[in-house]
């Protein structure tokens, strides 16, 4: 029987540099004391188009983070660096070709005899196709949540956005004891308006209304909602009571501008609007329910009183 040849020594470090090369993930290592590059694995060429030469000092690291993230990413690192800690980081790093994907760098501190940091070794891993899935998950959620809070027909904010913004409003001026407004209004003889032209037209007059409040109402704090029906409502938070009945006045203008056409109506046959508009400064013991509550009976009041016409009044609870 023939003999095999022995077995031929081999160096560990080889085999060590195969496996690291042969992963996904990239390898590589820094000099603390010099800040240097010691070893960078080839896949890096692969990922980001750098060859292994292109990273010579953490400088080119630190410029190769999106600016977006660059500050906080090295702050973090170098901290926890130089605590010996354990850590990893998400970034966009930048490509030869000048694009930005996403990587996970999780490194690793090499501490001295005297327990100081020596060196850093880590892992670089392509994350780019997952973080895009994560932003659009994020994006989706994010249009279903404002779709949740948006009238479906109007396209303004909806009763549910309304009542949640209330609360907010209601306990910011409660502790600032600051002012708050609100208008509530409702479209004259709406059902009038069905009869006659169908309730197509009758959709389309509520949207032409809520267009307008919304272009009255274009400071970023207030908020139009349709509140229901033929009903709308105006937020108007940190507004005093003459702010509120100036916005309602000039709104009331604007529609009129717009004459919208309402054979029905007595006022020039077009729609017009009776609104209701209320100010506090809340106190304690007092609640938001109440404050809708009262500036709803001035828009019955403005009802009652003729229509086409603005009630104003501070509210007392």
């Amino acid at each position: 029987m023939p003999q095999l040849p022995p077995p031929q020594p081999f160096d560990q470090d080889d085999i060590y540099r195969t496996l690291l090369e042969s992963t996904q993930a990239i390898p590589w290592k820094i000099d603390w004391a010099s800040q240097r590059y010691v070893y960078v694995g080839p896949q890096i060429e692969a990922l980001l188009g750098w060859r292994t030469d292109d990273w010579g000092t953490v400088q080119d690291w630190i410029d190769r983070i999106h600016p977006d993230e660059r500050d906080q990413v090295v702050r973090r690192c170098v901290e926890l660096s130089q605590a010996g800690v354990d850590h990893e980081a998400d970034y966009r790093a930048l490509t030869a070709d000048q694009r930005y994907v996403w990587v996970r760098e999780t490194v690793h501190v090499l501490r001295n005899a005297q327990g100081g940091t020596e060196a850093l070794v880590g892992f670089i891993f392509d994350i780019h196709e997952r973080k895009q899935t994560e932003q659009r998950l994020l994006a989706l959620q994010r249009e279903l949540q404002a779709l949740s809070y948006q009238d479906s027909l109007t396209r303004v904010a909806n009763r549910r956005r309304f009542d949640e913004a209330l609360e907010q409003a209601w306990a910011q001026a409660q502790a600032t004891q600051t002012p708050l407004s609100l208008l509530v209004l409702d479209i004259d003889f709406f059902k009038q308006l069905n009869d006659c032209y169908g309730h197509q037209t009758g959709d389309q007059a509520l949207v032409q209304v809520a267009q307008a409040l919304a272009q009255v109402c274009d400071k970023c704090n207030d908020l139009v909602a349709r509140y229901g029906g033929e009903e709308f409502v105006v937020l108007l938070p940190k507004v005093g009571l003459d702010i509120a009945r100036q916005v309602a006045e000039r709104f009331r203008r604007l529609l009129q501008e717009q004459a919208i056409p309402h054979a029905r109506s007595p006022f020039g046959q077009q729609v017009t609007v009776s609104i209701g508009a209320g100010s506090l400064v809340p106190q304690p013991g007092q609640d938001c329910a109440g404050f809708v509550h009262a500036v709803d009976q001035l828009l019955y009041a403005a009802k009652n009183a003729g229509r086409n016409r603005v009630v104003a009044q501070a509210v007392l609870l």
